[in-house]
């Protein structure tokens, strides 16, 4: 197996759990996951969500390199749109200070939640000052480079770390896969919210056509367990909605309800929604690395972003358990 493994959190907050705890459990998986030989832990960006508990993955980067020796830690991802690029490079340069060679900075395009957070989130914002999505990401790629001291009347977004952060766009689409290349940033494609095999082909082709040779990150839901009677139970109540905005952003939701909210919270009349099969590899340990290894051989994928959907603890970690060790095994 030539492929590394990486991992995706979201912070999930169980019934009569509190966020603290969710949190807590989120820094015990980091340790984990370092200890079990997973290359990059994630943190996932979402608002004014009761079931999530990571709003701001870069306080959560800062709380987990503290605590953990070596496991690259990064944003899956910030959601630029959202913010300044400017505060962005600063918080990450920062980072990159504290703990060089350690950190990643993964961005999104998605708004991490319903129109409710992302107006609150964009108060105040005149989008057409900010311009568009590649237009923001071209200014936090050069802020992300801090110019030598010199020209006090130059913006730099301090401190200039020894070791950058290490730059990755997430995306499912050509126009990412270009943009990347671009900007030389890495791509991650979100197979975990669109697994159609001939669009991520695609995408993949793109990205290594016009990044001259450079292979993308696959993020992948991924459900491991003992027997795959029993990975398909863990599976079974699994939904996705797929909401379809005539005008607007379309966007992948866990319940018809949050779909329904989406749709109210937009004041959108132009619309669809539709119910979507999730996009994921399931069984014992050694299915899942088979139907990884198909992928790595069929695309050449050289590092997946593992993200579990299981809403029960023990068996979420499990899975990611499950998943390492038997790689380590048979190494």
């Amino acid at each position: 197996m030539s492929y590394r493994l990486s991992l995706l959190d979201k912070s999930p907050i169980a019934a009569g759990e509190s966020a603290t705890q969710a949190l807590h459990r989120t820094l015990q998986l980091a340790q984990r996951a370092e200890a079990w030989g997973y290359h990059r832990f994630w943190l996932a960006e979402h608002h004014n969500s009761d079931q999530l508990a990571s709003p701001s993955p870069e306080l959560l980067i800062a709380w987990i390199i503290g605590q953990t020796r070596h496991i690259r830690v990064g944003s899956g991802g910030v959601m630029l749109q959202h913010y300044s690029p400017y505060k962005v490079a600063e918080n990450f340069n920062l980072l990159a200070a504290l703990a060089p060679g350690r950190i990643d900075l993964g961005v999104g395009k998605a708004p991490g939640g319903l129109p409710l957070s992302t107006r609150a989130l964009q108060l105040g914002v005149h989008q057409q000052e900010k311009g568009s999505f590649a237009e923001q990401l071209a200014l936090l790629d050069s802020w992300l480079s801090v110019p030598p001291v010199g020209d006090e009347e130059i913006l730099r977004a301090t401190p200039q770390p020894p070791r950058p952060a290490n730059r990755f766009l997430l995306g499912a689409s050509e126009a990412s896969a270009r943009l990347a290349a671009e900007l030389g940033w890495q791509l991650v494609f979100a197979a975990h919210h669109n697994g159609d095999p001939q669009l991520m082909a695609q995408v993949l082709n793109s990205y290594r056509q016009h990044s001259q040779g450079q292979r993308a990150l696959v993020a992948v839901q991924v459900v491991v367990a003992d027997s795959p009677a029993e990975a398909d139970l863990l599976v079974d109540t699994l939904r996705i909605y797929h909401v379809s905005v005539t005008g607007g952003q379309s966007v992948n939701v866990g319940s018809i309800e949050q779909a329904e909210r989406y749709v109210r919270q937009g004041g959108f009349s132009d619309y669809v929604i539709e119910p979507r099969t999730p996009s994921l590899l399931k069984g014992t340990a050694a299915q899942v690395h088979a139907q990884l290894d198909a992928l790595h051989q069929r695309y050449g994928i050289e590092e997946f972003v593992i993200d579990t959907p299981v809403a029960e603890e023990q068996a979420r970690v499990k899975s990611l358990e499950l998943l390492a060790t038997h790689r380590l095994v048979s190494a």
